[in-house]
């Protein structure tokens, strides 16, 4: 299937400048209002909003002018073979992609954009080049210019070995996945965040003085480290809060859904439509990720190990690689099992344990890291001021418990198998994490031990390959059993460096 009218140079639609020109209006709105609380201390309240919506109105005209000359130099064309496209007054940029090249094209609108229809459209090549070269960008189509684009441009013949009954949908929201926002690592960044909007906005209106005075009088009557714990339980409420409309705007309407061909699609978002586009050529595995809280719970996230999904710029804001929010960990294994198109789920195999040194080393540098900084405050507390003894021991008392505890979680964690067609490996304890890599995806290996490891009859795996993060991790494993394990992970690609093991009898002889 093509686009109607194949070859033809095409123009953004003229809506864009109507976006451009709200987008500014809100940008003016919210520099001018603090703007103009400022002047209007030192002249005439009519003068300040003068200024500031003559400042305003120059933003936006000119800003919409700048938009309007780049709209009407955008054309693009779908032909054939390429996707071209043409932008720029002075510096006229020519770009093209081979469509044989193309992996993903992925749909993007905001309220505003949704609202008149529109969407933005990035086409991209899969391949991690500077600059990028390998994408394509068209802001704004409309939205059924947008699916027609996304269907001829992924559009592939199906694989002989493909099953029709895997295609369709694998997974759709349940809303009862929500109650895994306020357990993220989200919940205390948004907390901390809210606290410094609100310090910020009140410095903008010269108020900050008084919001501090006002907290100090709502906890006149509580000691200082009591307050301190109860500002801290407020702004992590605030935090769940806001984990939780942070969720909903994410993965609210969530479909996981294999199409004709094999691409794998995500769509998502409330207020801001997203859809991304994986091919299934690029899949090398899946990623379980279990931070500490939504793991508690018994939940995990599912991401996918691909080749080319590095983020531009100005799409950081977006984790393409997420192909399911926190879900119960059975709900994992098994959409982790469809996606791969295994019989079983390889995240789920039983997994080797580690050497006890393994176990040692995490608790030697887990005392380590609670120790040193306590023995620096001695050592100034000797020195200086016996207070700090005092918080020597403190931070001895408290923190050496949780770090013994988290060493030992991760101790528990360390493991490797191999599934099928998947070498599996697990680790981490604050975030754990478990890889299910696609053995024929595995290029190199990279095998390190530190003196310490040396002496401890240990090593690490470093399985090495051009999707995810390019490398991937079978810590602390034993020297004979690591060795093995790869080398029967990937056969002949670890064995010319290995050295045969030789018999007690050849050993006898020798001697």
């Amino acid at each position: 299937m093509t686009p109607a009218g194949e070859g033809e140079w095409r123009g953004l639609d003229r809506r864009t400048l109507l976006v451009t020109a709200a987008v500014l209006c809100g940008v003016a709105a919210g520099a001018g209002v603090p703007v103009a609380a400022g002047l209007a201390g030192s002249r005439p309240l009519w003068q300040a909003v003068g200024w500031v919506l003559a400042g305003a109105a120059l933003l936006v005209g000119g800003g919409t002018a700048a938009d309007y000359v780049r709209w009407r130099r955008t054309r693009y064309r779908i032909g054939p073979d390429r996707v071209d496209l043409h932008t720029g007054l002075l510096l006229l940029k020519r770009r093209s992609l081979a469509r044989d090249r193309i992996r993903s094209v992925d749909l993007t609108a905001n309220p505003l954009q949704r609202v008149l229809g529109l969407v933005k459209v990035r086409i991209g090549t899969g391949e991690s080049t500077g600059g990028g070269e390998s994408t394509l960008a068209l802001e704004l189509v409309t939205r059924a210019e947008g699916e027609r684009l996304r269907r001829a441009l992924l559009a592939r013949p199906a694989a002989p070995e493909a099953d029709p009954a895997h295609d369709g949908t694998l997974a759709v929201l349940d809303p009862r996945w929500i109650r895994y926002a306020p357990v993220s690592f989200v919940a205390p960044a948004l907390g901390g965040a809210a606290v410094g909007a609100v310090m910020q906005v009140s410095e903008w209106f010269g108020a900050q003085a008084e919001v501090i005075d006002w907290i100090g009088d709502r906890f006149a009557s509580v000691s200082l480290p009591w307050m301190i714990v109860d500002l801290v339980v407020l702004a992590t409420l605030a935090g769940a809060v806001g984990a939780l409309g942070l969720w909903v705007e994410m993965w609210w309407n969530h479909r996981l859904e294999r199409e004709p061909g094999g691409t794998l699609r995500v769509r998502r978002g409330l207020l801001t439509a997203r859809s991304v586009s994986l091919e299934e050529r690029r899949l090398r595995g899946v990623e379980l990720v279990e931070p500490l809280g939504v793991r508690l719970l018994g939940a995990a996230r599912v991401d996918a190990v691909a080749t080319g999904l590095t983020e531009d710029d100005d799409e950081k804001h977006t984790d393409l690689k997420a192909l399911l929010p926190a879900v119960p960990r059975a709900v994992a294994d098994r959409v982790a099992a469809e996606v791969l198109r295994a019989p079983v789920p390889p995240t789920a195999v039983p997994l080797s344990a580690h050497p006890r040194a393994a176990r040692t080393r995490r608790l030697r540098w887990a005392l380590l890291a609670v120790l040193l900084p306590a023995a620096v405050l001695a050592l100034l507390g000797a020195l200086l001021t016996p207070v700090l003894l005092y918080v020597a021991a403190g931070w001895t008392v408290v923190l050496a418990p949780p770090a013994v505890l988290l060493a030992r979680d991760a101790y528990r964690s360390l493991g490797h198998a191999l599934g099928g067609a998947y070498l599996v490996t697990r680790s981490g304890a604050v975030r754990r994490s478990t890889v299910a890599l696609q053995r024929s995806g595995i290029i190199g290996w990279t095998v390190k031990q530190s003196f310490f490891q040396r002496r401890a009859g240990i090593l690490t795996l470093t399985a090495t390959t051009a999707a995810g993060e390019g490398a991937y991790d079978v810590l602390d494993t034993g020297e004979t059993e690591g060795l093995a394990f790869a080398a029967e992970a990937v056969p002949g690609l670890l064995t010319p460096f290995l050295e045969p093991a030789r018999t007690t009898e050849a050993r006898s002889t020798e001697g």
